[in-house]
């Protein structure tokens, strides 16, 4: 999709205005590394002028897409049907090859990759194609615990590959630095953390909607609804919340549970639910745009996260901005934003018993929500503005292209 940009001009700094930038993804699902991926190649154009496009796979799978919303913010993209997230060796060779051309050809200042396959092989055909600053974000590390020993092997070895031609790698979280220098991605210092922005304001002004979301939702009365935002997949811990939910209910059996997100278990989910006598506690929302999750939000009371792994959880952020109260598992970076205590809780990865308690004191407490409620926004504002997000992109960028000039 074409896109106007200011001509080019040379600063007195060397650094040519419109800087041209391709920012890769595997794929522009729900999610959001996703909506993080866009919002900076928005950003980067229409605040600092950059020449941006956006290299990405089909948007496949259960979890809905963002690609029609990057073409309507006027994000030029380009498809690459062969560009998948499940490993093949054929197809995985064509979008190596596919971006190594394009790399070539285009000439691009900057290379900015985003998520494990994307940036494997987004990184070594950059540096294939002699791709002068080459940015990689972490939102998540594709090794973790939950997976086999060979498999974690494989992905240690190529992001170690791929570090070796970036410039910098940019975390959603310190966590994430602090996981890939353990498993020796690379040293310390080739790392930074640029926490993920969001449209801060939506979320400020959300408890506006809450009355009338409740009411679509079918939430009557004055019931307290705890809520988790969250693909219904593997190791997003659902089971958790379920294992815990009895316990709630026969405590406070006003309690409604509303799971905003689908995926492939959903009807193993149902089933269970209905197994366990629950299912008309449980609110199954499905998949909801990012633009409608200020509502969502705004119908709960407490937010609560289960995710066995996750880079940093955007719905914790997105919940303290709406002043509710979080309960997390202990997990990644939920320790930066999940102050225990004092914006939330803190629980052990799968301990059932440690997530009812946490919830039920928020329950039992309209004084401790509200207070959780108010931290949370303190914490979240301005940290986690889109705005800031792009501004420190933009900074690094803009230093990473001096020092290899200088270099030069």
């Amino acid at each position: 999709m074409s896109v106007s940009s200011p001509p080019s001009t040379e600063t007195s700094g060397g650094l040519r205005h419109p800087t041209r930038v391709a920012h890769v993804i595997t794929r522009l699902i729900i999610g959001g590394a996703q909506e993080n991926t866009i919002f900076t190649a928005e950003g980067l154009r229409k605040t600092y002028g950059y020449d941006v496009t956006l290299l990405t796979g089909p948007p496949l799978g259960p979890e809905g897409s963002l690609l029609e919303g990057a073409w309507r913010k006027s994000v030029r993209c380009i498809l690459l049907p062969q560009m998948r997230r499940a490993v093949n060796p054929v197809r995985d060779a064509i979008a190596l090859a596919q971006l190594y051309s394009i790399f070539r050809r285009e000439k691009y200042d900057i290379v900015h990759t985003h998520s494990s396959k994307a940036g494997i092989l987004g990184r070594l055909a950059a540096g294939l194609a002699g791709v002068k600053v080459i940015v990689h974000t972490i939102h998540g590390l594709p090794f973790h615990r939950y997976q086999g020993r060979l498999s974690n092997l494989l992905y240690i070895f190529f992001e170690r590959l791929a570090a070796k031609v970036s410039t910098k790698i940019v975390c959603v979280a310190d966590a994430m630095a602090e996981q890939a220098v353990a498993a020796h991605v690379a040293p310390r210092s080739e790392f930074t953390t640029i926490y993920s922005g969001m449209d801060l304001d939506a979320f400020l002004q959300s408890p506006a909607l809450r009355e009338r979301t409740r009411h679509e939702l079918g939430v009557r009365g004055e019931g307290l609804v705890i809520g988790m935002i969250s693909r219904l997949f593997p190791l997003k811990g659902h089971e958790y919340l379920f294992a815990a939910s009895g316990e709630i209910v026969r405590r406070f059996p006003s309690t409604r549970f509303l799971l905003v997100g689908d995926g492939i278990l959903r009807e193993k989910f149902n089933r269970t639910l209905q197994e366990l006598g629950l299912a008309e506690r449980f609110i199954f929302a499905g998949l909801v745009r990012p633009e409608r999750i200020p509502e969502m939000i705004s119908a709960m009371d407490i937010l609560v996260h289960t995710s066995l792994r996750e880079g940093l959880a955007k719905a914790l952020p997105q919940a303290m901005a709406c002043g509710k109260p979080v309960v997390s598992f202990n997990v990644d970076g939920a320790r930066e934003v999940v102050k225990d205590g004092v914006t939330g809780y803190l629980v052990e990865p799968k301990d059932v018993q440690g997530l009812t308690s946490a919830l039920s004191r928020l329950l039992l407490d309209a004084g401790l929500r509200d207070r959780m409620g108010r931290n949370g926004r303190r914490l979240v504002e301005p940290a986690f503005r889109k705005e800031l997000m792009v501004e420190k992109i933009n900074a690094l960028y803009r230093s990473l292209h001096f020092q290899k000039a200088g270099r030069a």
